[in-house]
């Protein structure tokens, strides 16, 4: 009896659900049909000034709390006296102050530029919050100082045009290339490109001596204030290294090109000699007494030791064929170049970014850091060359010469090597004179 008294209530209960469910949907029809009915019911019962105060509380309500100033700075303009206008927690105009402080002095701003600012309205307190604010200093930089996905307020520079001036650096080395390449401030990014250039011909390990000489003639570029920014390409390349001259220039649009002696060979080779700059020969390829197990054993590849963090180039173009923990090896990645070579790089601190199976690399680009992962004593790069699927010694290998330019390509070259060494002429006079 119980249970049929429970079925015929659950009928009764589903009957009734969908009996207010038509009822709900034909009272809505009506409503609609008689749309302008029910607006003059509705204003005969309540006062349309209530209305309107409905409608406003809606529109405060869906209202953003940020503003969007743009501001023009005035005479006497300061950041601090600025935010204040605006209302800004005091505490968040220090920040953007001290901010501010590592790119100009934030009591001085140039009178007609203006600032774009952002600020939130706060609902609890009558001060607002900093979001943004970004200020000119010049017509090719802008400071901004917003606040990050923590709520933390940062600063950063955006350069929005860039000047480009050429420059000729040279220098005696006492000690090795890096260290004497700072010497007369040349950008570290520049110096790694000088070494890849020169890797396929020096070893920079052995070749080096001290009295040794280069020079080199590059591209700088500066914002309209004269800060410099970057580094661009390596025109001219000079070294004098153990009693040998090696000149080199740039040949090719900024797409395609490359580097050539005189008589138009070009450098380049399918690998570098070394992979790394700054770093010592610590264990040539061959048989050794293995430094943790103890015992005698081929060591199929070729040991620089460096600083922990020393970035690691690819010595030759190619693809990423492994890109992860490799036992004894620790981090290690080996590259693909073409179907007779192949190269390993292991005991990687870390590997560079996007550094990954299946990643296509140039000859030169950072593919990783020195470390001491796996089987290792010490921070130190293990480097193997695979010919043919044989591991052989990087050091004693030859590889076949570079392009020989020819033809319409080797007149070409001839009139752009001439330029550029009157180029270089013209900049060491002019130099001389000032």
């Amino acid at each position: 009896m119980y249970m049929m008294l429970k079925r015929s209530w659950s009928k009764s209960k589903n009957f009734i659900i969908f009996g207010f469910i038509i009822t709900f949907f034909l009272l809505l029809a009506v409503v609609y049909k008689n749309d302008s009915n029910v607006k003059t019911k509705a204003e005969n019962v309540y006062d349309v000034s209530d209305i309107k105060l409905f409608k406003e509380f809606l529109l405060d309500q869906i209202k953003s709390p940020f503003i969007n100033i743009n501001y023009e700075i005035k005479r006497g303009d300061t950041i601090q006296k600025i935010l204040k206008k605006y209302k800004v927690q005091d505490i968040e105009i220090q920040e953007a102050i001290n901010k501010y402080k590592k790119y100009g002095n934030p009591g001085q701003l140039l009178a007609g530029n203006k600032i774009d600012i952002i600020i939130e309205k706060k609902a609890d307190t009558p001060k607002n919050s900093l979001q943004k604010f970004s200020v000119p200093i010049n017509k090719s930089t802008i400071i901004e100082i917003s606040k990050d996905s923590e709520n933390k307020i940062i600063s950063k520079k955006i350069i929005t045009k860039l000047y480009k001036k050429k420059s000729l650096a040279e220098n005696i080395i006492k000690n090795n290339l890096y260290s004497a390449a700072l010497e007369v401030k040349i950008n570290p990014d520049t110096i790694i490109e000088f070494a890849r250039i020169f890797g396929f011909e020096i070893d920079f390990q052995r070749d080096i001596r001290k009295n040794d000489y280069f020079k080199i003639f590059y591209e700088k570029y500066f914002d309209e204030s004269g800060e410099f920014i970057k580094s661009g390409s390596i025109l001219y390349a000079h070294m004098s290294v153990n009693g040998r001259e090696i000149i080199l220039y740039k040949f090719g649009d900024d797409k395609e090109y490359g580097y050539f002696d005189e008589n138009g060979k070009s450098v380049e080779k399918a690998l570098m000699k070394t992979p790394i700059n700054g770093a010592r020969l610590s264990s040539p390829f061959g048989m050794r007494k293995h430094p943790i197990l103890g015992f005698n054993k081929m060591h199929k590849g070729t040991d620089f030791a460096a600083k922990e963090g020393t970035p690691i180039m690819a010595s030759g173009s190619g693809t990423i064929t492994r890109a992860k923990w490799c036992g004894g090896g620790g981090n290690c990645i080996k590259i693909k170049h073409n179907s007779t070579y192949e190269t390993v790089y292991a005991h990687m601190k870390s590997f560079a970014k996007g550094m990954k199976v299946g990643k296509k690399v140039r000859q030169g680009q950072i593919i990783g850091y020195v470390g001491s992962t796996g089987m290792s004593t010490g921070p130190h790069l293990h480097y193997e060359v695979i010919v043919n699927g044989k591991k052989v010694n990087s050091q004693t290998l030859k590889l076949p010469s570079g392009k020989i330019l020819k033809d319409e390509e080797r007149k070409n070259f001839e009139i752009h090597r001439i330029k550029t060494d009157v180029l270089i002429a013209e900049y060491i006079e002019k130099n001389i004179k000032n």
